[in-house]
């Protein structure tokens, strides 16, 4: 029989102990709150009182409610006063020592059947819980903040919780209107411990200046849709936070992906918590607010300033959907398109393809009919290398295999006039061996575009120890020119995107492998904790478990790092031909 839980006791009333004590509240429960002394207890009605006001003047809540709200919540500065609480919810700060001293304290006062919740973030419910004499009645429930406002709640067992108090905990959750998720006691829970390892993986980029902090955070928004880069992510989180939540999780999983990057601690040392002081990876016009100011560190220009090569003309190799997507990306935007394919039958369904993406933008509105047509006019199908003599550009798109790419660019060298620009869309492969099929590796870069290229605005440029500068500034200018963005990084496996993406994928299965939490769960709590637009299965199971697996194994075999290793789960699903969307079995069965 599920618990009747009426009253509630909220130790720790700081800024999440008072939204939790809000959440409670705003669903009918009776509230006891406990402080360390009556400075704290006015803080804390602070707290609730600027909440409330806000949900009111946003139309969240009315006066009445309001009143009826904070009139079901008491303070205390004695733990006494939980007599006669149903579950006592801990929210004090990240202290082991004083979390294990409060549940102490609690056991003595509570009825033994009471069920005692941590809202901690990174501590260990089972060192907590052992200085109870109810270990299986404590659980975590990790709140994310602004309590109020998010949805997600992490509920965590320990080896020797009791399922029915795991049950009972996450219907309490639900009753909040929250979204539960279960999973085991682990540093980091599933967001955090997703997030952290992904968000860490960033720094440790710009600090060996792979890319900009602008380029990196345009390409995680850009490319994967998220709500915000991982360096503006880290500045609004706090980095003195984060570095707390990495090495707690580091500490407890020897994982050297989770070992704090230095600058975060060199950052932490000069000050640089990020909004709160007011400048972190960026410079914010004062302490607490979201507006970033240009500093020292803000590039004037995304190239360095050297003049581009004129580009009116460009070919495309491939027949596949990346080929026609750049060729219909390129007409749009009134360039000649020359479009070579192995035969004229297969170069002209590739324009019927184009035409067919041309005709959908006509019907939702977004293109004219006779834009459309003066569009399709401007690419020519070819099956010669010949004919892609006098092009301005050459992007190729075709199979990702290296020794295919070398062969494209090996016939491109011995047609294609001095001075053009060649450019592979790899997403993976490096761009320096596609250079060194031509005697000109310094008109060689990568234009990774995104699929489906119509549509995603992100361009990666990348450049290789030998790219002229000039190439550098003649790709940006054609990004521009075509409305995508692009974003610099050097020649190295993954480029910014896929080398902070399936490290945190892989993160994630080896979660799933390790029996700590169900897919649905690590997919609902990166979606609602984290505002992702697909949960890590999800995205898996779309992009394909082989294509997945192969980049993985390219970040691996490049660098080296022992938690890049595929996780052999992933192997076992694409071994028995569950590849995702694609064959209707993945993670997930469709």
């Amino acid at each position: 029989m599920a618990r009747d839980i009426s009253k509630v006791g909220v130790v720790g009333l700081g800024t999440m102990g008072a939204g939790i004590a809000e959440v409670l509240a705003r669903s009918g429960i009776d509230v006891v709150a406990v402080e360390l002394d009556e400075a704290g207890v006015a803080r804390g009605q602070g707290h609730l009182r600027h909440s409330t006001e806000r949900a009111l003047a946003g139309g969240k809540l009315d006066e009445a409610d309001r009143e009826a709200l904070l009139a079901r919540v008491s303070c205390s500065t004695s733990l006494s006063d939980l007599s006669e609480v149903d579950l006592v919810i801990e929210a004090i700060p990240e202290s082991l020592a004083a979390k294990a001293e409060v549940f102490s304290q609690l056991d003595k006062v509570t009825r033994p059947d009471v069920v005692f919740v941590s809202n901690t973030s990174s501590l260990s419910i089972t060192e907590i819980s052992v200085h109870t004499a109810r270990p299986g009645k404590v659980v975590g429930m990790h709140f994310f903040n602004p309590a109020p406002v998010l949805k997600l709640v992490e509920v965590v067992r320990t080896v020797v919780t009791e399922p029915e108090v795991v049950t009972d905990v996450v219907a309490f959750a639900e009753r909040l209107g929250k979204v539960p998720v279960v999973m085991g006691d682990r540093a980091g829970f599933i967001a955090n411990a997703l997030l952290f390892g992904y968000l860490n993986h960033a720094v440790r980029m710009y600090e060996q200046r792979y890319a900009t902090r602008e380029d990196l955070d345009a390409a995680m928004r850009f490319g994967c849709g998220y709500p915000m880069g991982p360096l503006a992510l880290l500045d609004l989180i706090g980095l003195d936070t984060a570095y707390e939540i990495l090495d707690t999780m580091y500490h407890q999983s020897r994982n050297r992906l989770h070992a704090p990057a230095p600058l975060l601690k060199q950052m932490i040392t000069a000050g640089l918590l990020g909004r709160k002081t007011g400048r972190g990876f960026y410079t914010y016009d004062a302490p607490d607010s979201p507006t970033v100011v240009a500093d020292g560190f803000t590039p004037s220009s995304t190239v360095e300033s050297v003049a581009p090569r004129e580009v009116r003309k460009v070919g495309v190799i491939g027949t596949g959907t990346m080929a026609t997507g750049i060729a219909e990306v390129f007409a749009k935007r009134g360039f000649d398109v020359v479009l070579r394919a192995r035969s004229l039958e297969k170069a002209e369904a590739s324009v019927a393809k184009v035409k067919k993406s041309l005709d959908k933008s006509v019907v939702k509105g977004r293109l004219s009919e006779e834009d459309a047509a003066v569009a399709l006019g401007r690419i020519v199908p070819v099956t010669d290398f010949e004919a892609l003599a006098d092009v301005d550009l050459v992007v190729e798109a075709v199979a990702e295999e290296l020794a295919v790419k070398q062969a494209v660019f090996a016939a491109l060298d011995e047609v294609v006039r001095p001075g053009a620009v060649l450019a592979t869309t790899t997403s993976s492969l490096p761009v320096i061996e596609c250079a060194a099929a031509t005697s000109r590796p310094g008109d060689v870069l990568g234009l990774h575009f995104f699929n489906p290229a119509p549509v995603m605005k992100l361009v990666e440029v990348v450049s290789t120890i030998a790219t002229a500068p000039d190439v550098v500034a003649t790709a940006a200018a054609v990004c521009a020119a075509v409305g995508k963005h692009p974003v610099h990084c050097g020649d190295r496996a993954g480029f910014i995107v896929n080398a902070l993406l399936f490290p945190y994928l892989n993160d994630a299965v080896k979660m799933l492998e390790a029996h700590y939490a169900s897919a649905d769960d690590i997919d609902t709590a990166m979606k609602v904790g984290c505002g992702l637009p697909m949960g890590p299965f999800e995205l898996l199971d779309v992009v394909g478990l082989d294509v997945s697996l192969a980049i993985e194994r390219t970040l691996f075999n490049e660098f080296r790092e022992e938690g890049f290793s595929p996780a052999p789960l992933l192997e076992h699903l694409v071994t028995a031909g569950r590849l995702g969307r694609k064959t209707g079995k993945g993670f997930k069965d469709y």
